[in-house]
């Protein structure tokens, strides 16, 4: 008893006396903000990308090689020091929107491979079927593949995006005040290292378990409209 006494003492002095537990509100708000505002703009690259890879131009297939080989190459930390101390440095960007670009384009290279996969998983006889109804190429990728693509890609697209929340954690490399930096700052100030740490991994683990139960709701959801 007088452990988990202990156990709670050590959390009120830590987390609570000086309202310290506001820093991991305001870091906890941040890593969500951006890894959401990121991961839309690895969709529209995503998207753009996979069709560019699939596409008949060698060009457009050869940009798409490029920029998913380099991307995909380079850790995410390294790739978000380039983006901020040289290319946005002399603009003087917000740090915030630097760390948005960075993961959005990291993340628009893994989502690219996703939706490819996703694409070309379908059966070619879908494809074939939506010509031989009168669709243009076009019009059968965007009625009859895409949306088989989608649900096929989604466990994958899932497991990038949760990745992306816990790749965040190294924002803190441009002094970003993320859910990170925020355990940092409270253990540097109260010279307790266990709390801090230990209540950041269990709010990760908890976005994380609650993401993908929700997407697993969702992929069932799915499944059921395709039987009805």
């Amino acid at each position: 008893m007088d452990f988990f006494v202990g156990i709670f003492n050590d959390f009120y002095r830590v987390m609570i006396e000086g309202g310290r537990w506001v820093l991991l509100l305001e870091g906890l708000w941040n890593t969500i903000y951006i890894a959401v505002c990121a991961v839309l703009i690895g969709t529209v690259i995503g998207c753009l990308l996979a069709l560019c890879k699939i596409s008949k131009s060698k060009v457009l297939r050869a940009v798409a090689n490029i920029y998913t080989t380099i991307i995909r190459g380079i850790p995410l930390a390294t790739q978000l020091m380039i983006f901020y101390f040289v290319i946005f440095a002399s603009f003087g960007m917000d740090r915030h929107l630097v760390a948005i670009i960075a993961c959005g384009i990291n993340s628009g290279a893994y989502v690219t491979e996703i939706f490819r996969a996703g694409i070309q998983g379908v059966d070619i006889g879908q494809t074939e079927a939506g010509r031989s109804l009168g669709l243009s190429r076009a019009q059968t990728m965007w009625r009859i593949v895409i949306p088989q693509a989608v649900k096929t890609a989604l466990p994958t697209y899932t497991s990038e995006f949760i990745a992306l929340i816990k790749e965040t954690s190294v924002l803190s490399f441009i002094a970003v005040a993320d859910l990170n930096k925020a355990g940092d700052l409270i253990r540097n100030a109260t010279y307790n290292a266990w709390i801090p740490l230990i209540t950041v991994a269990v709010i990760y683990l908890l976005i994380t378990f609650g993401l993908t139960k929700l997407f697993a709701l969702l992929e069932r959801r799915l499944a059921r409209s395709d039987r009805g």
